[in-house]
């Protein structure tokens, strides 16, 4: 299924892919069952149909799949195949989250800081973007720049803010690339030199212990 989704090997086949996946997936296979409700809900090989992606997404988050409990949130957090429901979108996160996923710990801050599903909260937000950021998630290093820029959860600090800020910009998409940038670039108008080049020193030596542990 994975390799006709990704055409490795293979002419590229949404509806081929689909098919092996819910062979593995009727099988109990986690992966499978994830993939095949992320066919469904991007409607890639089948009709969209959010209800059926919740329906495999859940079968896999049962088993402890941290992607399809991250999914499994999203689709609470967004209502899609499910009724809306924060706080059940914060209890899939966290299981995710704990688990070390990412993502799953990026959107778990976002609930916090948002008070959904949770009390607001900017210090637990803060702990979980930190965790994303540390992993190399561009968007969590970004919003950790922002906490430390309106000292939001943290003193506020401009060192840190230029130096995550900094790292979001280098690591984010195109799209997001010049945003994350601009935001940095601002920060730096209310910093001294000798500020900027310690910012600019931590984000370097941030990035030489990440690929030091194997990040990409």
């Amino acid at each position: 299924g994975v390799m006709y989704r990704n055409g490795q090997g293979i002419p590229q086949d949404d509806a081929q892919a689909v098919m092996w996946y819910r062979l593995a997936a009727e099988q109990g296979d986690a992966d499978a069952q994830n993939n095949l409700g992320f066919m469904y809900a991007t409607g890639q090989g089948v009709p969209q149909d959010y209800a059926q992606a919740v329906t495999w997404y859940r079968l896999a988050a049962e088993q402890g799949d941290a992607d399809a409990q991250k999914n499994l949130g999203y689709a609470y957090s967004k209502g899609e195949g499910v009724p809306q429901d924060y706080a059940q979108a914060v209890a899939w996160y966290r299981q995710a989250a704990d688990q070390g996923l990412a993502d799953a710990q990026y959107n778990l801050g976002q609930m916090y800081y948002d008070g959904h599903g949770v009390p607001q909260d900017d210090a637990q937000a803060v702990t979980w973007y930190r965790l994303a950021a540390e992993q190399g998630d561009a968007d969590a290093q970004y919003n950790l720049g922002f906490m430390y820029y309106n000292g939001r959860g943290v003193p506020q600090n401009y060192v840190e803010s230029h130096k995550w800020r900094n790292l979001a910009a280098s690591r984010a998409s195109a799209e997001d690339q010049t945003q994350y940038a601009e935001t940095r670039d601002a920060v730096a108008t209310l910093m001294t030199p000798t500020q900027i080049e310690a910012a600019q020193t931590l984000a370097s030596e941030w990035m030489a212990a990440f690929h030091k542990r194997g990040g990409k």
